[in-house]
């Protein structure tokens, strides 16, 4: 995971980055079927969440195994899904094999999702929806 230089440093020696890594490489010293990754970029910058996203799908690719993603951002979702799923209320509101399909989706949270504008936006701001369907 590419920490081989940190050895000698303190926890909380390290960045976010590292911290994230070094979870990851403690989850795979056990040899799971499944990894389980909980919001894996909260509070990183996008290049260093699209490199721990690199990093997750080749660990995944390398060591066939399953990998599941609890993210809300869509760079991820976009970069390591193979099958894309909205949960809400207790169940599952959406399963499609891609985002574009997710977008497509007739579930009124699952719009909302890709609707939504952030707390004190303009009424004439885009909405999320609205940059991907521009290709932003």
């Amino acid at each position: 995971v590419g920490l081989g230089h940190t050895g000698k440093m303190l926890p909380s020696e390290l960045s976010g980055g590292m911290r994230k890594r070094a979870a990851l490489a403690r989850a795979m010293a056990l040899d799971p079927e499944v990894l389980l990754c909980d919001e894996p970029s909260a509070g990183l910058d996008p290049q260093t969440a699209a490199d721990l996203d690199a990093l997750i799908l080749n660990l995944k690719n390398t060591f066939k195994m399953t990998v599941i993603v609890v993210t809300h951002e869509l760079a991820s979702i976009d970069a390591i899904a193979d099958d894309v799923v909205f949960l809400g209320h207790g169940g599952i509101l959406h399963y499609s094999g891609t985002l574009e399909g997710a977008k497509a989706s007739s579930n009124q949270a699952v719009a909302n999702f890709f609707a939504r504008r952030l707390p004190g936006m303009p009424a004439g701001a885009k909405s999320l929806l609205d940059v991907l369907q521009e290709g932003g």
